[in-house]
């Protein structure tokens, strides 16, 4: 008896939970709200407008220097097998950054305007 009450219980729940969630939300949706997200762009314009590529030079520089200093993260574990060999290696990997980072501040691809 009490199985057949709790599956009428239930069943009653999930209809009266499905009827208020379908009339409760807002029934006219704007433009907004239907149009999709393009990170800025306008998507109900043309798709062939120019975009910076400063914007890419700067990740790209991003990721290669992000690189860079992922390889230096392990000094510390690898200077206890060669202490030597290590520090050597992460002031070559350090030089290599600074120096990638003189000649790119030097060519100007780290400022926006032109």
């Amino acid at each position: 008896m009490s199985l057949i009450l709790m599956l009428t219980m239930s069943i009653s729940l999930t209809t009266i939970l499905m009827t208020v969630a379908f009339w409760l939300p807002a029934m006219t949706p704007d433009l907004e709200k239907t149009s999709p997200y393009e990170c800025g762009f306008d998507p109900l314009g043309t798709a062939r407008l120019p975009f910076s590529i400063r914007f890419f030079l700067v990740a790209i520089l991003f990721l290669l220097f992000d690189l860079e200093i992922a390889l230096l993260l392990p000094t510390p574990w690898a200077s206890q097998q060669n202490p030597f060999f290590t520090s050597m290696l992460a002031s070559l990997i350090l030089t290599l950054l600074v120096a990638g980072l003189a000649y790119e501040w030097s060519q100007g691809g780290l400022e926006w305007a032109e």
